[in-house]
């Protein structure tokens, strides 16, 4: 999961995760679309399973490929708010055409890769017994793509049971042809967090949870919340993008050290950025005293996203002297959301997640 053409193990010898990912990250390295395949263990010590088809997806000819239109990942019982009042910031015109890529072959159990987002969108899921609390929630793909189901309608379920408002963010593509690439996705965050204080009069207390290259996202929105990416459109941005927690699962989160996502890093800044705006842009250099507390998960047998990426960024936390929790379980893989079987021990993650959640005052302990 390293930059094209460079491995970043984290054991000397590869795990059988890593055997396994060896053909993907070939892909990558050849230019396809940076995500991550979801990998775990299943029964006995050395067995795999791939838990969906997302390799199936991340071939050379990249996402230009991808079939069209299925269905659309949202009805029309869905609560939709539309993130910009206008043109978001960066439009150049370019065509952007939605496409949505079912990689299951159970219509009861969709698992939708989402590309071509023109007008970013947050997907509201509300639970029966709400206890005050809301999650915007960032799904994954490498910066090419959302894992809609997987990591966003999924953590909504589980959030909803909570009592947990869910607002699942349809964040806009870097490479989709916006201007100022590299700050798109924060843009839409920023924005996601002030609406969701400005117009969710049930909700007091906000967190982020954010998967992967939506770690990255995440990560992204706890140290650079009050930077200015883009100008402020109306009322709703006075209010202030903080999270009051935010929770990185298996998360891209340095964009210039070596055990870093080539291909998020790539798709966000684009091949040639500068070491400086590489920099810029890794979580871990930009923690400070308003970073709010962080939630961190990785399994040690992640063989995309090293689980160094959480270690860097837990040490920052620390140096900086913020709350910050780091959970790196023995198996797992990448990907996983909550589909892991409870026999994994990264299965164990929601749960701990509410109990951090809790000790902040964001839910009733």
């Amino acid at each position: 999961g390293g930059a094209p053409g460079r491995e970043a193990p984290h054991s000397a010898q590869p795990t059988q995760t890593d055997r396994r990912a060896a053909p993907r990250r070939a892909r990558l390295a050849r230019g396809g679309p940076a995500r991550e395949g979801r990998e775990g263990r299943k029964g006995g010590e050395g067995r795999m399973t791939t838990l969906d088809r997302r390799s199936a997806l991340i071939a050379a000819a990249g996402l230009a490929a991808m079939p069209a239109i299925a269905r659309g990942q949202t009805s029309a019982q869905d609560e939709i708010v539309e993130l910009w009042p206008g043109p978001p910031p960066g439009d150049t015109g370019a065509p952007i055409v939605r496409k949505v890529d079912d990689q299951s072959k159970d219509p009861a159990h969709p698992d939708r890769f989402v590309t071509g987002i023109a007008q970013p969108i947050l997907v509201v899921r509300r639970p029966a017994r709400p206890n005050g609390a809301a999650m915007l929630v960032l799904p994954g793909g490498g910066y090419g793509f959302l894992s809609y189901d997987n990591e966003g309608v999924s953590q909504a379920d589980w959030l909803n049971a909570r009592g947990i408002t869910a607002f699942i963010l349809l964040y806009r593509l870097p490479g989709e042809g916006w201007t100022q690439r590299e700050d798109v996705p924060l843009q839409d965050a920023q924005r996601a967090m002030r609406l969701i204080r400005a117009r969710a009069v049930d909700v007091k207390r906000v967190g982020v949870l954010g998967f992967s290259a939506g770690g990255h996202l995440a990560g992204s929105l706890a140290t650079r919340h009050a930077e200015q990416v883009y100008a402020p459109v109306d009322e709703a941005d006075r209010q202030e993008a903080r999270p009051d927690v935010a929770g990185l699962l298996y998360p891209v989160v340095s964009l210039e050290a070596p055990f870093t996502h080539g291909g998020s890093r790539d798709n966000l800044l684009g091949p040639d950025a500068s070491p400086a705006m590489r920099i810029a842009r890794s979580v871990e250099r930009r923690v400070d005293a308003r970073t709010p507390p962080l939630f961190l998960v990785h399994a040690s047998d992640d063989g995309l996203v090293p689980p160094a990426n959480s270690i860097a960024l837990f040490q920052a936390m620390e140096a900086a002297k913020r709350p910050v929790a780091l959970h790196i379980f023995q198996d797992g893989g990448h990907g996983f959301g909550v589909r892991l079987p409870r026999t994994m021990q990264a299965a164990a993650w929601p749960d701990l997640f509410a109990t951090f959640l809790a000790s902040h005052g964001v839910i009733p302990a």
